[in-house]
């Protein structure tokens, strides 16, 4: 049987399409994500921080949902089967039923607009499944599974879930994503500069008071990072290790903590140019990865981890799992 996911974010769009054979491992037919930038705003109006959606934006929408329509055809599985996830900026938009309503009627695909705490349950389904939050040590298989922060990082929100193998803790949305945190300290420089930086750890600070009192309550022994930025660090990590991609089958990775930070000093002291020259780097994530490395470091250090894992799995393969 033929499944499709498709997540809506705030900067990208994500197609998913799977078969689940009886007593056989699942088998990914078509994977792709697209720039769709419905955060955005045009001419400084509109964009995620005025909560509309803009309509250049809903045509960028609609231009990779017409070219996933053509690909959800090509593998004979009807729109209205598919599974499509509105998050953040979709969320918060005052015109999200405009939006929904000309996705629907253009492409054939109807939109669930997710809240925070489902997006949230997602994520973390995807992240135990792709095995990142089993014990790392064979002798530890037996013992209680270790408390993990797990974070996502999306363009209109960051998802926190404090938990581990068999259940969660404590989970919420912070609607602080990369976009968001892009306009507001770095709108209008290419390299984030250092008062800009300590800025931007102040407003976390505020931000995420409800995780520093959870972390406090369940306190996490690593860092889990889903998909966006974290998948693009591995991808740069594997590069200059070996000078090839992560291995297309694997799903959870080590991160050494000295290779983040290596990789934070490039990120956070170079043009775009010169990021994007960067082996592994791919123009997707080019901009919003330098806040996002940001807010890694900010967790990293009010939280003292010292241990950073890396799952590919994240919104789409939660929902492949959980249904």
């Amino acid at each position: 049987m033929k499944q499709a996911v498709i997540d809506l974010g705030t900067n990208t769009f994500h197609l998913l399409i799977v078969e689940k054979i009886p007593n056989q491992a699942v088998k990914t037919l078509f994977r792709d994500s697209r720039p769709a930038k419905i955060g955005r705003s045009a001419n400084g109006s509109g964009g995620i921080a005025r909560r509309i959606i803009t309509s250049d934006a809903i045509d960028r929408a609609l231009t990779v949902l017409r070219y996933y329509r053509t690909v959800l055809d090509e593998h004979q599985i009807s729109p209205d089967s598919v599974a499509v996830y509105g998050t953040s900026a979709i969320r918060v938009a005052q015109n999200q039923a405009e939006f929904v309503e000309r996705v629907r009627q253009e492409t054939g695909l109807v939109i669930r607009v997710i809240s925070g705490d489902e997006e949230a349950a997602l994520i973390y389904a995807g992240v135990r499944a792709s095995g990142v939050l089993d014990p790392v040590s064979v002798t530890a298989i037996n013992a209680t599974a270790p408390t993990a922060l797990v974070m996502d990082i999306g363009g209109g929100s960051v998802e926190f879930i404090l938990g581990n193998r068999d259940r969660v803790f404590w989970k919420q949305s912070f609607e602080i994503g990369g976009q968001r945190l892009m306009e507001r300290f770095m709108a209008e420089t290419e390299i984030i500069t250092p008062p800009a930086v300590a800025r931007l750890h102040g407003y976390l600070q505020e931000q995420l008071l409800p995780l520093t009192n959870a972390v406090h309550q369940y306190p996490p022994s690593v860092l889990v990072g889903s998909s966006g930025t974290f998948d693009t660090l591995i991808d740069m990590y594997f590069h200059e290790e070996t000078g090839a991609w992560p291995p297309a089958g694997q799903a959870a990775f080590d991160l050494p903590l000295a290779s983040f930070y290596h990789y934070y000093e490039l990120l956070t002291t170079r043009n775009r140019a010169q990021r994007l020259a960067l082996p592994g780097m791919i123009e997707l994530r080019v901009d919003m990865i330098v806040v996002a490395v940001c807010l890694i470091d900010f967790v990293l250090k009010s939280y003292g981890l010292t241990s950073l894992r890396v799952s590919t799995y994240a919104l789409k393969e939660g929902a492949l799992a959980t249904n």
